[in-house]
């Protein structure tokens, strides 16, 4: 006989622990306190990117590919694959490339070449591109663009055919791990099996003692006017990452219909999902300037519209997937890299539902250390 499941918050990874846990036979309930997709939600953009380079993150290196694995299982059950490979354009403007040489050398290691390029094969390869004071830059052929807001929307239509029962601006007020109960804002209970907290810059609310570990973190992301003469260009455009620790950022190519989104790597560690939701034209701008500089002719390109993202924010970014209480689990701490991990995530954890000598292995997995469950299996 199978578990009842409580999962709260309705995002990538509510959502895939769900679908995971009802591919295994279990019985699961979802809560979010908005609508499903939850517009406020952090896995609700345009887009969102997997790509293997990741400095000298060897786990989460070796996660990408078992990710890979478990999108291709989700779009066999979806029946829809949202995902557009683009392959990944690193760069580095700034005389520290520690990051490209690192991601390399990770890479290398785990049988993965990359292809550096000199100022002027970058040029002619990637015309669109400005190459004056970029100091080095690689181009791999893996990497894309995931179709994120379309994920969560086809998901949440998916599920239910899967009997996973999904309850929108469903407030949950407190969470008790240890007996598996959940209160609603109506003041009934909900008695569960196992609850699993996957609350993004909420979670804290839930479970205060998170509060102590993750910060959410507001990030302002542009959507760029592309000359029309440029478009498809760009269409069959790498996605790009300056990963500058002053004024890197990333690019993600209009792939799908999809907006050209630039966005800041820095974290502001600031700000209330609930409140702080506006994004001003200064704010654009500023993520614009840091990407003006590396695009041919920038001043052809002019700002679309702006957005606001909350990242839950942990100190070395690494994911915080672990048990709480007797029957409870957080997933928390994705600090703006977790939604291409989404399903693979979901499924480790379903696994560990099931055998709880798991958990220990999940964690230091999650947390980008040591080798998954799921890869021994």
């Amino acid at each position: 006989m199978g578990m009842n499941v409580a999962v709260v918050g309705a995002g990538i990874m509510g959502l895939s622990t769900a679908w995971a846990l009802a591919r295994r036979g279990h019985r699961v309930t979802v809560y979010d306190q908005y609508a499903v997709p939850n517009p406020l939600g952090s896995s609700v953009d345009q887009h969102r990117l997997i790509r293997h380079a990741y400095g000298a993150e060897a786990g989460y290196t070796r996660m990408v590919d078992q990710a890979y694995a478990a999108w291709d299982r989700l779009w066999a059950d979806l029946g829809a694959t949202l995902y557009v490979q683009t392959g990944t354009l690193c760069i580095a403007s700034t005389d520290d490339t520690a990051w490209l040489h690192d991601s390399a050398r990770t890479l290398a290691d785990l049988g993965r070449g990359v292809r550096w390029l000199t100022a002027s094969e970058l040029g002619r390869e990637f015309p669109l591109i400005a190459t004056d004071g970029i100091r080095e830059a690689f181009h791999l052929e893996s990497g894309g663009v995931l179709l994120a807001g379309r994920i969560v929307e086809l998901l949440a239509h998916h599920l239910p055919g899967r009997k996973v029962a999904i309850h929108p601006h469903m407030r949950v007020e407190a969470v008790d791990p240890e007996s598996g109960t959940l209160r609603l804002a109506d003041r009934s209970t909900v008695q569960a099996d196992a609850v699993v907290v996957a609350a993004g810059p909420w979670v804290s609310r839930l479970l205060p003692d998170a509060a102590a570990r993750v910060t959410p973190s507001r990030q302002v992301i542009t959507y760029l006017a592309i000359p029309d003469d440029r478009r498809a260009g760009w269409e069959r455009h790498p996605m790009v990452l300056d990963i500058d620790p002053d004024c890197g950022f990333y690019l993600v190519p209009p792939v799908a219909g999809t907006g050209m989104k630039i966005g800041d790597h820095r974290f502001t560690l600031t700000g209330d999902p609930d409140r702080d939701r506006d994004a001003g034209l200064e704010e654009a701008e500023r993520i614009w300037s840091f990407g003006r500089a590396r695009l041919a002719d920038p001043d052809r390109y002019s700002i679309a519209s702006a957005a606001t993202c909350f990242y839950t924010c942990e100190a070395e970014e690494r994911f915080i997937v672990e048990p709480v209480g007797s029957r409870g689990w957080v997933m928390t701490g994705f600090s703006g890299h977790g939604f291409k991990f989404g399903p693979v995530l979901g499924e480790a954890l379903a696994s560990a539902l099931e055998n709880p000598a798991e958990a220990p292995t999940l964690t230091s997995w999650a947390a980008g250390q040591g080798t998954s469950v799921l890869e021994k299996t």
